[in-house]
């Protein structure tokens, strides 16, 4: 049965997505049009900031207000920032659906931005980015980004302490009411409500006004270096690549080729490197993709010796595929990819994760239709993306000293 969605764009400018369904739950999301592409290299790491403090507090309700409210009605309370959005979010009964709405929209609207509430959740930030930097694995995958973009986009969303401590909150203020506006913004609900109260909430507690979101060029480039770092016993590293963005229907070759490479245990990679040479734990394939940019990249963990016969091993799967890859082999991955899509379809909060993605990067209509675009795929556009990291590709290792 095709699943009942409904898309509308409201005259006060914001955009609200429904999925209908039946089971008694609901997630909910407001989200900006905003996230790390629309930095700066002096204000890298603002979108995350104004993400954690929306949290702490309006002047109806202080941050514990905001938790309990959710969070005692079984609700799950959450937010998070990308390159290209920034969401706030709930999971909860569907019987407390307005409580969500309520709770969540006061949160977007109204942030007291307290300087005390600042300058502690700057030092939140601080200990995040500690965490990023002592976990080897999310450090290399946060790092590769700097080897595949030049600044400011190069530079970790999350930001650093130099352009932490620089934002003022006067810096916030001006970026939340520039982004903050309702033609920048999209409400997501899927689960068991009645789109037209959701609809209504908008246009009753929105009032139109237009912001401005700020856009930066995105410059490709190819790097690699080699880290090395006391204390750890593992390398992990990353060879990431460049391909096509979603605005072109290749894209979806190369989600194609992620799975073959990296998908699983019956993945190319994790069956040489790991079932048959032994030289890793960890061996996966990730992509990111956005309308502006996108790039493909395999980790590894593995022993700091066995390093580059593992990048070694990677680059020959890619020429093999680019030469040799089988009917019956390609018809398997793309059976895997639409089976997996559908799981993850299950969850309300993937689900919404999905059709926020899907609206922010094109065309909110091609989600409904990723079975049938993995199904176009041809054989010879995975080979031809196959041949990119071949050609060129960025590379980054964190090993032991």
């Amino acid at each position: 049965m095709e699943p009942l969605f409904y898309r509308k764009v409201l005259q006060n400018g914001m955009t609200v997505l429904f999925e209908k369904r039946e089971n008694p739950v609901v997630s909910v999301a407001f989200a900006v049009r905003c996230g790390g592409i629309n930095e700066s290299e002096s204000n890298k790491g603002i979108s995350h900031f104004i993400e954690h403090l929306l949290y702490k507090g309006t002047p109806k309700r202080n941050s514990k207000k905001i938790a309990e409210e959710i969070e005692k009605k079984g609700g799950e309370l959450n937010g998070f920032t990308d390159e290209s959005i920034t969401a706030y979010h709930c999971k909860m009964p569907s019987k407390h659906l307005e409580t969500a709405l309520e709770v969540l929209s006061d949160m977007i609207k109204n942030p007291l931005f307290e300087p005390e509430e600042i300058k502690k959740e700057r030092q939140v930030i601080f200990e995040e980015i500690k965490m990023y930097q002592d976990s080897p694995p999310r450090y290399v995958l946060q790092e590769i980004q700097k080897f595949l973009y030049k600044p400011p986009f190069g530079i970790p969303l999350i930001g650093t302490t130099d352009t932490l401590n620089s934002i003022t909150r006067g810096d916030i203020i001006k970026r939340f009411k520039e982004v903050y506006q309702p033609n920048n913004m999209i409400l997501c609900v899927v689960g068991n409500a009645d789109f037209n109260q959701i609809v209504d909430f908008a246009e009753k507690n929105f009032v139109k006004n237009e912001g401005q979101v700020p856009v930066y060029n995105i410059e490709i480039m190819n790097n690699s270096k080699i880290e090395k770092r006391k204390g750890i016993d593992q390398a992990n590293f990353a060879l990431a690549y460049h391909i096509p963005s979603s605005k072109d229907k290749k894209n979806y070759a190369a989600i194609v080729l992620g799975v073959l490479m990296g998908g699983g245990m019956s993945s190319r990679l994790f069956q040489e490197i790991r079932d048959k040479r032994n030289l890793a734990y960890a061996v996966r394939a990730q992509l990111e993709v956005n309308k502006d940019f996108a790039y493909s990249l395999i980790y590894v963990g593995t022993k700091k010796e066995k390093v580059e016969e593992c990048r070694r091993v990677i680059l020959d799967e890619f020429e093999k595929i680019s030469k040799e890859l089988t009917e019956e082999e390609f018809s398997q991955v793309k059976e895997q990819i639409i089976g997996n899509h559908y799981i993850s379809c299950e969850d309300s909060h993937n689900q919404l994760a999905n059709l926020l993605h899907y609206e922010i990067n094109g065309n909110i209509e091609e989600f409904y239709e990723f079975e049938k675009n993995i199904r176009d795929v041809k054989i010879e556009d995975v080979k031809e993306i196959a041949k990119i990291p071949l050609e060129k590709n960025s590379f980054f290792a964190l090993v032991p000293d």
